[in-house]
């Protein structure tokens, strides 16, 4: 391998990891964003979003820096407790009837049985500007994705926008499509691989409509 010319020979060894690093791939994205201050980060605003989601460059999703740094340590807190941020979830978000994985879904056509899904704010959302809510829907049945890609086959895109569209966008009436988008990561970019998600974005949704969907109110900043 040649040189890499960004990297100055002369400067001291890097410093070793912290922890919560090490329990916390970091992308390149995560390092930029590491490097800036909050008031330098730029917040994704709905035309971006939908550009991103457009054309799958869901590696430029990005949280605000001291969110990601929270969340990496959050990660490694629960981690340590936990055993797993699989098991924090199952214990604390996920409906205790699903039991552990591997799990036994009502149906094995995903999100077709109302038991097999659960709609939850994002804990831990992308910067996003303040009229966007990020939720998370998760999945008792697994979604097939692309053994060589990781990303949705033609059949699971088809059945996650269906049911978006019947759970969400129905739900809001005319212009609804305009308020909503989903994506679901590709596994290497996937935090929690052991349980299926996929995520939803929506804009300008009040707070009664988001706790129908969720079960919950978000916490509003300032």
């Amino acid at each position: 391998m040649g040189d890499d010319p960004s990297r100055d020979t002369d400067s001291k060894p890097d410093a070793p990891p912290a922890p919560e690093e090490l329990q916390f791939p970091l992308t390149i994205v995560d390092r930029l964003v590491l490097s800036q201050t909050d008031e330098e980060f730029k917040k994704h605003d709905w035309q971006e979003l939908r550009q991103i989601i457009g054309r799958n460059d869901l590696s430029a999703l990005k949280r605000k820096p001291s969110d990601l740094q929270r969340y990496m340590k959050w990660t490694a807190e629960k981690t340590t407790q936990h055993g797993s941020i699989t098991n924090f979830i199952l214990a604390n978000r996920l409906p205790k009837t699903w039991g552990s994985p591997p799990f036994v879904p009502a149906s094995l056509t995903p999100l077709e049985d109302g038991t097999d899904y659960k709609a939850l704010l994002n804990d831990w959302p992308y910067g996003l500007q303040e009229d966007i809510t990020h939720i998370v829907v998760w999945s008792r049945t697994p979604i097939p994705t692309d053994a060589q890609t990781g990303d949705l086959t033609d059949e699971s895109r088809a059945q996650v926008a269906e049911f978006v569209k019947r759970y969400f966008v129905e739900a809001l009436g005319e212009g609804g499509e305009e308020k909503v988008l989903w994506f679901k990561n590709w596994v290497s970019l996937q935090s929690v691989r052991t349980l299926e998600h996929f995520h939803v974005l929506v804009r300008d949704v009040d707070d009664d409509t988001l706790e129908r969907w969720t079960g919950e109110r978000p916490k509003r900043s300032g």
